[in-house]
């Protein structure tokens, strides 16, 4: 606890009274908040998401009630970016890289630093940075 000229500090709003879950925005609603309003006021848009991991002043949570029923001024677009109901898991890509960072790194460690030979020379390969590698399209 902090220390103030008189003694210890104490909160004004006793702790059992504030909830770890986020509410919607809106006055006088108590529901729990699932997605996250932000004005893009540049463009004239609302955008509306998926909640926001943290809580920011100038973004409002909204509960699903709110966010079905929202509209925005005339002139200005409402964009409803698509809210991932269930965990997203690894696509194709990212386990084919991780399966390619290991076979790499289980190689050898003097054939690593001697570089691809003349039979491990791919013929779509155009430059390599690293462990990155250039193709070639193969209709070329």
């Amino acid at each position: 606890m902090a220390e103030g000229r008189r003694g210890p500090l104490k909160s004004a709003v006793p702790s059992n009274l504030v909830s770890l879950v986020r509410r919607c925005s809106r006055t006088a609603c108590g529901r729990p908040a699932v997605a996250t309003l932000t004005y893009v006021y540049a463009d004239s848009t609302a955008v509306l998401g998926p909640l926001a991991t943290y809580a920011e002043p100038h973004c409002y949570d909204l509960c699903s009630e709110h966010s079905e029923r929202l509209t925005a001024p005339r002139g200005w677009e409402v964009v409803r970016l698509a809210t991932d109901t269930g965990p997203v898991g690894p696509s194709g890509d990212d386990l084919e890289a991780l399966a390619n960072a290991v076979r790499e790194a289980a190689r050898p460690q003097e054939r690593r630093q001697q570089g691809p030979g003349p039979r491990d020379i791919d013929p779509l390969e155009v430059a390599r940075r690293g462990h990155l590698r250039v193709l070639r399209s193969p209709e070329q």
